[in-house]
């Protein structure tokens, strides 16, 4: 039988750590039997798990002969690491361990320096935080999983059901992961990846900052058809210049950032209205459509349909 060995570290998240438990107790194999053996394993009999105290009935040791080890997301990402944990986890790495992350348990794993060198996700208001700390780390915000074989990678929260779905789905094929994300109530395939669920912001500007007034200008304008030449002379400056002070105070182009403005408003209508998609397009600023439809799920990673559907 599969053998999976669930870590808990101090401030482990529960639901990052009851996901794995259940998701792989509840998988039956097509004669009934169970497909894995389920560990709770700790450096230390007791676990900080934020609201209780989690007694945890293995210790490292478990970790040795487990076929998958899965680390848990925790509330402290950037806790350093115990020496023991990364021993255990280097060594399971070596012996051929499956090894798997979900959520912000992806950074106590890259703090082994296993990761280094491959893609790699975790929850996309922790990406960024990741790629700074782990620069090594090709950090991949837009995806719910990452599978680089023997180490695996997820976004926050639910998408670790993803993985273990994906997980099982490797392990005893399409049937068996079909019915434990029946008994999950899952699709056994989102529509999409995390992209859909990033709120993207305006890039923010220094208080005070020249370019104020004309982002409230742009704001207010969406649905114009604007190009550079006009932002430009609204500007009051060469289009050269324009772009020079977008870079400097923005971290983008002017174009760039009138795309983003234009997505965020449009997932705003799509989530509080009933109007349809053509109209939508047509009052964030789009000359078509189509063009609408394409720049929407080049950002989100789904239709506008699709995430109406799951948003609104």
């Amino acid at each position: 039988m599969h053998t999976v060995a669930v870590l808990a570290l101090d401030q482990v998240i529960p639901f990052d750590l009851s996901t794995p438990i259940e998701v792989f107790a509840r998988t039956r194999l097509p004669d009934g039997r169970p497909g894995y053996q389920i560990r709770v394993c700790a450096e230390r009999p007791e676990v900080d798990a934020g609201s209780f105290t989690l007694r945890a009935p293995w210790g490292l040791d478990g970790l040795r002969d487990a076929d998958t080890i899965i680390v848990p997301g925790t509330a402290a990402p950037a806790a350093p690491l115990s020496p023991a944990v990364h021993e255990a986890l280097r060594t399971a790495a070596a012996n051929g361990t499956r090894i798997a992350s979900i959520c912000s348990g992806t950074f106590p794993l890259a703090a082994t320096g296993l990761l280094d060198g491959l893609r790699a996700t975790t929850h996309w208001i922790a990406a960024d935080f990741l790629a700074r700390t782990h620069p090594d780390v090709k950090v991949d915000p837009d995806v719910l999983y990452v599978d680089n074989g023997q180490l695996l990678t997820s976004a926050g929260a639910a998408a670790g059901l993803d993985l273990c779905l994906h997980m099982i789905r490797r392990d005893y094929g399409s049937a068996v992961a079909a019915h434990a994300a029946r008994l999950s109530v899952m699709p056994l395939e989102r529509e999409g990846g995390q992209a859909q669920f990033i709120v993207h912001d305006y890039t923010p500007t220094p208080q005070g900052s020249a370019l104020e007034p004309l982002l409230t200008w742009l704001r207010e304008n969406l649905a114009r058809d604007l190009s550079l030449a006009d932002i430009a002379a609204h500007a009051g400056m060469s289009t050269r210049t324009l772009i020079r002070r977008f870079r400097e105070q923005t971290g983008t182009t002017p174009l760039q950032w009138l795309h983003r403005a234009r997505i965020r408003q449009a997932q705003h209508l799509l989530e509080t209205t009933r109007h349809s998609v053509d109209r939508i397009a047509g009052q964030v600023g789009f000359g078509s459509p189509t063009a609408f439809r394409d720049r929407f799920k080049r950002t989100t990673g789904v239709s506008p349909h699709a995430y109406r559907r799951t948003f609104s």
